[in-house]
């Protein structure tokens, strides 16, 4: 019987990294106080206008939980790149959760204050934008860009041998000229020189208002499709958070060590050939963990969860509820 990668024990402790970054998240686009929720939560606490994307940002949380886990595993030196239009929460989250956003603001503490602090500035006058602005620890790629991604990551490591870029596709942006093209970038990636890109295609379903054209073919054809531009796709597609996080803990740890011996050959061989890259494609739900129904419509992997789930004011009493 084949052991799994993760011990119980390190999935439940992924899980809740997960979770509490996705409770970071959605308190980013909603909570103006009660940051903690230590009272019945108020429509005092909500903020009056409500800015945001909630529908990529669970699964960059998850992706994010992820990498951290095989960057510790193998002491890798990896950046990740976000490229998903103006998935801001998530990477904001995550530098908090981990403690490096205090460490550059230190009035952003990792108490209550400064959670509430973290909350009010999100897309909020005199605060940061919603997107992966400069302003975030890190960011040297502007989400909401769009079609710029895969380029960057390739740029980053061109003669650059020890680094790794996770790239995160969204499938609304892979529909752009420029990322459309970049996928070909490869053909000019050395495995002796250059570092390696692991991009990582975010397939859940849908744009800002309708369906993205790579998550309406076959398997079969996006498989033929990232093959045809050198790549060796590995897939991660589901919705039961347990299953998801064993298969993509195995298939990340599938990629890591196909670079290696990538670059591993390469390098003591001097052998120069153009290999296929490892690359993953993460089919899971937009708006993932959120509300799957609201005023009788399907919100979850629907496009309705591209930006704020839920309408929360005195017009719609029900979804505070929800919140």
């Amino acid at each position: 019987m084949k052991t799994k990668t993760l011990s119980t024990e390190l999935l439940h402790k992924m899980d809740a990294y997960w979770r509490a970054a996705n409770y970071l998240s959605i308190g980013q686009i909603y909570l103006y106080d009660n940051p903690l929720l230590r009272e019945p939560l108020q429509l005092l606490h909500v903020k009056p206008t409500l800015l945001g994307h909630w529908g990529t940002t669970p699964g960059q949380n998850f992706i994010y939980v992820h990498l951290n886990r095989v960057i510790k595993r193998y002491d890798l030196d990896m950046i990740y790149i976000s490229g998903p239009g103006h998935g801001g929460p998530a990477l904001v989250g995550n530098t908090y959760l981990e403690g490096t956003y205090s460490e550059v603001y230190p009035k952003i503490t990792q108490d209550e204050a400064g959670l509430k602090k973290l909350f009010t500035q999100f897309s909020f006058p005199g605060g940061i934008p919603s997107h992966v602005s400069p302003e975030c620890p890190g960011s040297i790629h502007e989400g909401g860009e769009l079609g710029y991604s895969l380029s960057h990551a390739f740029g980053a490591v061109f003669d650059n041998p020890e680094l790794v870029v996770a790239c995160v596709i969204g499938d609304g942006e892979a529909e752009t000229g420029p990322l459309a093209t970049a996928w070909h970038s490869n053909k000019f990636l050395s495995p002796i020189t250059d570092g390696a890109v692991l991009p990582i295609l975010h397939l859940n379903g849908y744009k800002i208002a309708n369906p993205a054209v790579l998550a309406r073919i076959t398997h079969g054809e996006l498989d033929q499709l990232l093959r045809g531009y050198g790549w060796a796709p590995y897939f991660v597609e589901g919705d039961e958070p347990e299953e998801m996080h064993q298969l993509m803990a195995d298939t990340l740890e599938k990629a890591v060590e196909g670079i290696r011996q990538i670059q591993s050959h390469a390098r003591n061989k001097n052998d120069p050939t153009r290999p296929r890259w490892p690359m993953i494609v993460l089919r899971s739900p937009k708006g993932w963990t959120g509300p799957k129904v609201v005023d009788g419509l399907q919100v979850e992997d629907t496009f309705r969860a591209h930006q704020v789930p839920l309408l929360v004011d005195s017009d719609h009493p029900d979804h505070l509820k929800q919140l």
